[in-house]
């Protein structure tokens, strides 16, 4: 069900809500947090897709804020989406327009659910610090996408630069499967130390540069990390390879959702190492709403120490 409510107010939208509720359109008391989405127009039905599949893990409320024109006349358009248009969410559209976008915090603490955690994403075009932003000062957790708008080279760095403790990235998230995978292997024999890393993947993902960096920080190793032309490789991780003194292990992608692994004195492996889905990424961070302390220490300490690739492609 979709509620339209063009010309509005928040303290209307909240009453809207209210009265959803009581009519049995939707239940708020099994929500567990709130999800604010900061987004452009254009670009919402990806994120509230995301949102609505994540929220059959995490039952929540959902507020998507948009900015219109910001020379045109004051106004809030309004929209609630409910059952089946939400998932296991409820949620709720806000497009500001002139002089109502001015105060970004007051469009979003009226719909807050009371006494629940504060989850703000933004799925591009970030603040310069998303901390010291007005939603991100609300917000226990906040989302960030380096792969997104704007591409720019440094960006890592400069996420790095402005960590505080709450901020996390989904370059960062998609390396989980990478980062079990590379543990199991090492914890099994022979257990020899690493002497030398090299990561390779495509220009386009930063996450190659978080998982050098991860692996710098971890293994305290030399890494060596390069960016594969576009046209080598079109997307994410290419390969990791571990060097000790049996010989080299080797975790290489030979299709975007097969990965190889090579081990001295063992069989090849096949392992499902896919791209991970935006909506399995933003239900891993909405698992945690502590701080994420050791991406904490790899975007500030193990970026500091890993070093420039050994070919900077351009970056998107």
């Amino acid at each position: 069900m979709i509620i339209e409510l063009p010309d509005t107010t928040v303290s209307k939208i909240s009453r809207a809500l209210i009265d959803v509720r009581e009519e049995g359109g939707a239940v708020a008391l099994g929500r567990v947090l709130t999800l604010v989405i900061a987004t452009r127009h254009g670009a919402e039905e990806e994120a509230i897709e995301a949102a609505n599949d994540a929220s059959r893990e995490h039952p929540m409320r959902v507020i998507v804020l948009m900015f219109g024109d910001r020379d045109a006349e004051p106004r809030l358009d309004a929209q609630i989406r409910v059952g089946g248009d939400a998932g296991a969410s409820e949620v709720v559209v806000v497009q500001a327009y002139g002089a109502a976008a001015s105060n970004t915090e007051s469009l979003v603490t009226g719909l807050l659910l009371p006494d629940a955690p504060v989850v703000v994403w933004w799925p591009d075009n970030p603040p310069a610090v998303p901390s010291a932003s007005p939603l991100g000062r609300i917000a226990q957790r906040r989302i960030t996408d380096a792969s997104t708008r704007p591409y720019e080279s440094h960006r890592l760095a400069h996420l790095g630069q402005n960590h505080a403790p709450g901020d996390t990235d989904l370059s960062w998230t998609r390396l989980t499967h990478w980062r079990e995978q590379l543990a199991a292997v090492l914890d099994q024999p022979p257990y020899e130390p690493i002497t030398a890393v090299e990561v390779r993947g495509a220009s386009s993902s930063p996450s190659t540069a978080l998982l050098a960096a991860w692996l710098r920080l971890m293994l305290d190793v030399q890494v060596d990390w390069q960016y594969l032309p576009a046209d080598e490789w079109h997307d994410g991780i290419k390969s990791v390879r571990l060097a000790r003194a049996s010989g080299d292990i080797l975790l290489e992608r030979s299709s975007p959702a097969i990965a190889c692994l090579s081990q001295p004195g063992q069989p090849d492996h096949d392992l499902v190492l896919p791209r991970r889905t935006l909506r399995e990424c933003l239900a891993e961070e909405l698992r945690r709403l502590d701080p994420d302390l050791l991406y904490g220490r790899v975007i500030t300490e193990g970026w500091q120490l890993v070093g420039q690739p050994l070919s900077q492609e351009a970056h998107g």
